[in-house]
């Protein structure tokens, strides 16, 4: 897709549905302009199920629409308790989703699934929502259904650095849900001088109130980056082991508290980190709950830039389905209303234009829509072969203790 085709005009009764469902920024939450929030409190654990026979065009499944992401992803109503852009989607679709955040990291869901996977069984989720490496391998050993783009026209507003991954050349499998920054982060009352570097999180009176992330292209990358290698170059393999290194290194002198996932945010919360490892809007959806105590930065010497995208496991059998809420969250509209709450960077075409109508100052958020000089400072770590994912990620668990 050429860099000035222009976006698809949204839905006219998808633009009333979202105008009409739509919750409040999280910026504006933090002003005050909503009152106190929970957290998604409906929220449900789901369990997985067995084999289930999908139609000729995959959408033969009866049921809901089971979807699993990870925390904070979507957008929520002002008590915490429901998704605006989702119930307008079952409004509009006549689809009922189940919706669960169930993704911790990518290693831990995909050992929780794994079995079911391998064995051609429908595993409990119609919609996954991985990242780039794990959704490679995920396409490599074949466990994705096909994407009927017939059904998903919305699908030409992705942005055309997106369109083509080396992974999923033409989008023929994945859509990108959303993508971000791996960068420090630290409670601005503990550390009021900021850090600057990852060197700075093994300063030691931070001792033993350090997390660092347990995806292994952040935490190895973010390192790699402070000891001058770039993790998108030709990197070699002593390179990575002397980043590993310094992760352990900090691990047994007590220096890092945990290597954590999606579930960094409540040590920062607790006070038991002051600093850490962390994803971009991570840290601006935790200041709205708890009243900007946090700071995010890339680390002079550069973060890791990654993406997250939805696909549909090759036994579901709501492949249709599907399709048709992809297609919905790539209008506009509702992506702008996503990019609103969850501020990652949006992978949809016009939704910048959107937020300029409803929401200039958002609209120049550049955690969302960021400048070339920031992108210019985020790597994207190198795709691996499959003897180097098993080498490297197997090293790197048994180091953190997974």
């Amino acid at each position: 897709m050429s860099s000035d085709r222009r976006p698809l005009p949204g839905d006219p009764r998808v633009r009333e549905l979202v105008r009409q469902a739509r919750g409040v920024s999280r910026r504006r939450f933090l002003a005050g302009a909503a009152g106190a929030a929970g957290t998604g409190a409906l929220l449900a654990a789901c369990g997985t199920g067995g084999p289930t026979q999908a139609g000729p065009d995959g959408g033969g499944g009866s049921g809901a629409l089971r979807w699993a992401n990870w925390t904070q992803y979507l957008d929520q109503n002002v008590e915490g308790t429901g998704f605006p852009t989702l119930e307008a989607f079952e409004e509009t679709s006549g689809i009922d989703v189940e919706y669960f955040e169930d993704i911790e990291d990518n290693d831990s869901f995909y050992g929780k699934i794994s079995r079911q996977l391998e064995s051609g069984q429908d595993i409990g989720y119609d919609v996954v929502t991985l990242t780039d490496w794990m959704t490679a391998r995920w396409i490599r050993q074949e466990h994705v259904a096909e994407l009927d783009r017939t059904r998903i026209p919305n699908a030409a507003n992705i942005l055309p650095n997106l369109e083509s991954v080396d992974f999923d050349d033409g989008r023929r499998y994945s859509l990108t849900w959303q993508s971000g920054f791996a960068g420090i982060a630290w409670n601005i009352e503990a550390i009021p001088d900021g850090l600057r570097s990852v060197s700075d999180l093994w300063d030691p009176q931070h001792k033993g109130r350090i997390v660092v992330l347990s995806e292994m292209r952040d935490t190895i990358g973010l390192i790699m980056l402070e000891n001058g290698m770039d993790p998108a170059g030709d990197w070699t393999t002593d390179d990575w082991f002397d980043a590993l290194d310094v992760v352990q290194r900090n691990l047994d002198d007590g220096q890092i508290r945990q290597v954590r996932g999606n579930s960094y945010t409540e040590d920062l919360k607790s006070g038991d980190a002051v600093a850490c490892m962390a994803w971009s809007g991570d840290i601006t959806s935790l200041n709205y709950e708890v009243g900007g105590k946090f700071a995010f930065a890339i680390p002079d010497a550069g973060g890791t830039l990654w993406s997250d995208n939805v696909m549909v496991p090759k036994a579901s059998p709501r492949r249709a389905q599907a399709e048709e809420l992809f297609d919905y969250y790539y209008d506009p509209e509702v992506a702008a209303e996503v990019a609103a709450w969850v501020n990652y960077i949006t992978p949809v075409q016009g939704a910048q234009e959107v937020l300029a109508r409803t929401d200039p100052e958002l609209a120049e958020d550049p955690m969302i829509f960021p400048t070339e000089e920031i992108l210019s400072r985020a790597h994207v770590f190198r795709t691996l072969t499959p003897a180097e994912e098993e080498r490297y990620n197997g090293q790197f668990l048994q180091v953190i203790g997974v």
